[in-house]
């Protein structure tokens, strides 16, 4: 055991702990994007409010179905509904849209059959969700 005025050698490796962490705490800290000093959290911009209103379950799967409907229409097939992340009310909607949507695209162009979609995804959507939609099936 010493005797003197020496610190003990567990404070002195302790205290180099300490001191390295309070520092590379204050360095990390003290850092942001601009170089001005101030904090990063004063910097960002104010996010946008939340919609007024949500957005209507049916718009979105109109959404869904006619994103899906154009990748199956052209040939880039993704398995079955579930992978496509659809109900299988939606997956119904999206074969009836893409059925009449290759007979469309053959006859009068890709243009027309794009619109054919969206109109036919909205009315096949609003349809399905005026009678029950995804939870009113026979399981409930």
């Amino acid at each position: 055991m010493r005797t003197g005025g020496g610190a003990r050698p567990g404070l002195t490796a302790l205290g180099c702990w300490l001191g390295l962490a309070f520092l590379t705490g204050g360095l990390t800290t003290g850092c942001d994007r601009s170089g001005s000093g101030e904090a990063a959290s004063t910097e960002r911009p104010v996010s946008a409010s939340p919609s007024p209103r949500p957005t209507p379950p049916e718009e979105l799967c109109a959404r869904v179905v006619a994103y899906w409907s154009r990748k199956v229409l052209a040939s880039q097939t993704y398995g079955d509904y579930q992978s496509m992340g659809l109900s299988d009310g939606q997956y119904d909607i999206l074969r009836n849209v893409v059925g009449a949507t290759r007979a469309e695209k053959e006859r009068h162009g890709a243009r027309a059959a794009d619109e054919l979609i969206d109109r036919m995804a909205r009315a096949g959507c609003a349809d399905w969700y005026r009678t029950g939609g995804p939870s009113k099936g026979p399981w409930k």
